[in-house]
């Protein structure tokens, strides 16, 4: 059995520029030399097959998260970025990371998202008025600015926060996605911004301890989080670190899907009027969407050594999961390319945006149903937009995504009846 440095493999340029524009174009020269891997000279190896990453990725028992090694790789031991990267909820050992998300479970079900959505419509509502105000002239917006306000304005709702703090801590939480770039130059914004998003959670938990509310109120995710630590012995330090967890983890993801669907749906006018006149039917559009893009290229270690189909992967090596593009491999999707929201699905077949595993993301039904709200009211807001300049791209690497969507559109004329 060879390992993978006895291998020919083709050499990604994942950390390159170019790669955030068109990872398409490498990914078939990677699949032209081997099937199911490729190789970041400096980094380690890259799983690109659809089939290889739903098999490997959900083996928690021989792989461990990267992050206390990241913060080794980068240099970053004793900043406070380092510090939160390898004790965050994902960091913490198997014991204590599923002590944690049973806790939490509870409130993180459909049922409890469904719950949430008349929230998420008051909030993407209220974006609109200042972005897309109702019977004004065709307008010019950067999309993706417009976009990344609104799953940071549902956080501050669902920890009953300041509003006044979105603008300083939407910038931070930004440049705190770009951290799995492998970019030591934005290192020193980053401990910044992580400082001050620490700062903020910080407060914000000892506020609502002085200030409880009243019984009668629904618990919102700042109450369970103070309750579940006081349940389980949690402490404030790992307090604090899950609700930076939950600002950072649902940043990125609901802005950076929200983004895409609009660019991809720029050129499909037919899907996208149609969003604006069926509310269902944008679930099964943002499904297709978290298949045909999401943001993430997630990495594990080996913990203990392994061999798949005929390779050998010795311990501490590191493998990267770019599930970004894995709803496109041709092997497992021959009309990958084709977007279409009435695709049937088989279920070993599904979309892996939330991976897989004891870490499949928590929140992703609270993903979901934001997802689908914002879509079905930015499509009755925003008429007819057209890409109004060449969009930019964030590094391929961790979080990404596109950087600036300049669109034109024209605001609807009247207000459309809320779903039923």
């Amino acid at each position: 059995m060879l390992t993978p440095n006895e291998l020919e493999l083709y050499a990604m340029p994942l950390g390159e520029p170019a790669m955030g524009e068109d990872p398409w174009s490498e990914f078939d020269k990677a699949r032209a030399v081997h099937p199911w891997l490729a190789k970041w000279e400096g980094n380690g190896v890259v799983i690109h097959e659809y089939r290889a990453m739903r098999e490997l990725f959900g083996r928690d028992d021989q792989l461990r998260p990267p992050y206390a090694d990241v913060v080794g790789h980068l240099g970053q031991e004793g900043t406070p970025w380092g510090r939160f990267t390898q004790e965050q909820l994902i960091s913490l050992p198997p014991e204590q990371h599923m002590l944690l998300r049973r806790a939490l479970a509870a409130r993180f079900t459909p049922r409890n998202a469904n719950e949430l959505r008349p929230m998420m419509r008051e909030t993407i509502s209220g974006l609109l008025d200042d972005w897309a105000p109702i019977g004004g002239e065709r307008r010019k917006i950067d999309f993706e600015e417009f976009a990344s306000h609104f799953p940071i304005s549902v956080m501050f709702t669902l920890v009953g926060a300041p509003q006044e703090g979105i603008r300083l801590l939407r910038d931070d939480l930004e440049v705190i996605g770009l951290a799995h770039s492998y970019n030591l130059d934005l290192f020193p914004r980053i401990q910044e911004g992580i400082v001050r998003v620490e700062q903020f959670a910080a407060d914000c938990i000892t506020e609502r301890r002085a200030n409880p509310r009243r019984s009668d109120h629904v618990e919102d995710l700042l109450d369970i989080l103070v309750r579940t630590g006081a349940e389980n012995g949690v402490s404030d330090r790992q307090l604090v670190d899950l609700l930076m967890f939950f600002f950072i983890a649902g940043y990125d993801t609901s802005k950076n899907v929200l983004t895409y669907t609009m660019h991809t749906l720029l050129d499909r006018p037919e899907i996208y009027e149609r969003c604006a006149a069926d509310h269902d039917y944008c679930r099964k559009v943002i499904e297709e969407a978290l298949r045909w893009f999401n943001p993430s290229t997630v990495a594990r270690y080996v913990d203990t050594e392994f061999t798949y189909r005929d390779v050998t992967f010795p311990k501490d090596t590191m493998l990267f999961f770019p599930l970004s593009i894995s709803g496109r491999d041709p092997g497992t999707f021959p009309e990958g390319w084709t977007f279409d929201p009435e695709r049937t699905v088989e279920p070993d077949k599904r979309h892996l945006a939330f991976a897989l595993g004891r870490h499949m993301c928590l929140g992703q039904y609270i993903a979901r149903a934001q997802l689908q709200e914002a879509l079905h009211q930015v499509a009755q807001r925003m008429r007819e937009p057209a890409l109004a300049a060449v969009p930019g791209w964030r590094p391929f690497p961790g979080a990404w995504g596109i950087r600036g969507l300049p669109i034109a559109f024209t605001p609807a004329r009247e207000m459309e009846p809320e779903p039923a």
